[in-house]
């Protein structure tokens, strides 16, 4: 019996499974600190004033789940995603309640499927809805506005009696959340790699680079330690915040973006973020002229990938571009797959032998697509 045949009629709004839908992530979402970066379960709230003292979030925790997190927001960029796909295709009245199988949702945001991912996208669930969210982000200048609300309103959960297979979700998203994703320019796009990245500091650095630094140009985005460390939220001390940083930007690994750090006379270290669509050279003449006055230019960062495995990227590389004609051949021939996914399950079978390398890497590509999908439409 196919996948598609396990669907309830209870849930006949389903959100199609589309390979390589646009990933989008909410703006006001990127910057401020919103999530627990730890996936240890934190019950402390986070408490944010701007320095100004303008805007203020606090975010607390139910005592029995902890905190969301912000692996739990990953199921925020597919919702983000899958909204913007549906205005940009013409759908009228796009619901705050989107309905989906879990298997596509998993694959959205490059989980496995199995059994245990399954259990971890239910607890995720749980702790969005049960997580709550004071602040004022959306405050006019001349009128107070406060929202408290949780990210999603609720969610239902539809299995099989018998067997105990998952037959769908549906999750209603919260107003404050729906509204942004709405809003003109609410939304900014992502890397797909940004999934793979494994630490919790670094998932939430690529995303302020992603928001500050995304059309900077050559001289990038600078802000001081002090003020991030406050915007990220992050349970410890300054000092353990300062070292993480260190490691994260020796590593250098962030998809999209270079790191630097500056030292500024008599003030604290900045950390400059900078697109890497800039050319290295063209990068470090920029964040020389722009350090602190009187500050030392850092040494540049190899350009090679260091060979201590403790330091290799925290992310996959993402793989290389595929053209529209092949992408729209996949799309006919082979519907319903992660493309980005099997791409890598392809490059990574290739890399396995010297031999393998072909003379038309997207032939080759589609051939391998094809051979999936023909054993998957057998069994």
């Amino acid at each position: 019996m196919s996948r598609q045949r396990l669907y309830s009629p209870q849930f006949d709004l389903f959100i199609p499974y589309v390979a390589d839908v646009p990933l989008r992530d909410q703006r006001e979402t990127m910057e401020r600190p919103f999530f627990s970066l730890s996936k240890n379960k934190r019950i402390k709230p986070i408490d944010y004033v701007s320095p100004d003292g303008s805007v203020y979030v606090r975010v607390t925790a139910n005592a029995e789940l902890g905190m969301a997190t912000i692996w739990d927001a990953d199921i925020l960029i597919w919702a983000a995603s899958h909204i913007n796909d549906m205005r940009n295709r013409g759908i009228n009245h796009i619901p705050r309640s989107l309905a989906v199988h879990p298997y596509d949702l998993l694959r959205t945001i490059h989980r496995d499927t199995g059994g245990r991912e399954y259990a971890l996208l239910r607890q995720a669930l749980r702790r969005l809805q049960a997580t709550t969210v004071f602040t004022n982000i959306r405050a006019e200048r001349t009128r107070k506005k406060e929202r408290q609300f949780s990210w999603i309103e609720s969610y239902d959960d539809l299995s099989d009696a018998e067997s105990g297979k998952p037959l769908g979700m549906r999750i209603v998203l919260s107003d404050w959340f729906y509204e942004g994703v709405m809003s003109s320019g609410g939304l900014l796009a992502i890397d797909p790699a940004y999934f793979a990245i494994a630490g919790g500091r670094e998932r939430w650095l690529y995303r302020v680079a992603r928001k500050h630094a995304g059309g900077t140009g050559e001289e990038g985005f600078a802000i001081a330690l002090d003020t991030l460390f406050q915007k990220s939220g992050a349970e410890g001390t300054y000092r353990r915040f300062k070292f993480e940083i260190a490691r994260i930007v020796r590593d250098n690994a962030l998809p999209g973006f270079l790191l630097r750090l500056e030292e500024r006379a008599g003030g604290e270290s900045l950390l400059r973020m900078v697109s890497r669509e800039f050319p290295s050279e063209t990068t470090d003449a920029a964040l020389a002229a722009h350090a602190g006055k009187g500050a030392a230019r850092p040494p540049r960062t190899p350009s090679r990938a260091p060979t201590d495995p403790s330091a290799l990227p925290l992310f996959k590389a993402s793989p290389r571009p595929l053209s529209d004609d092949i992408l729209a051949r996949i799309r006919q021939e082979c519907p319903g797959w992660d493309v980005y996914a099997m791409q890598r399950e392809f490059d990574t079978w290739l890399g396995a032998d010297a031999s393998r390398a072909p003379r038309d890497y997207e032939a080759a590509f589609l051939s391998f697509l094809r051979r999936h999908h023909a054993a998957q439409r057998r069994g």
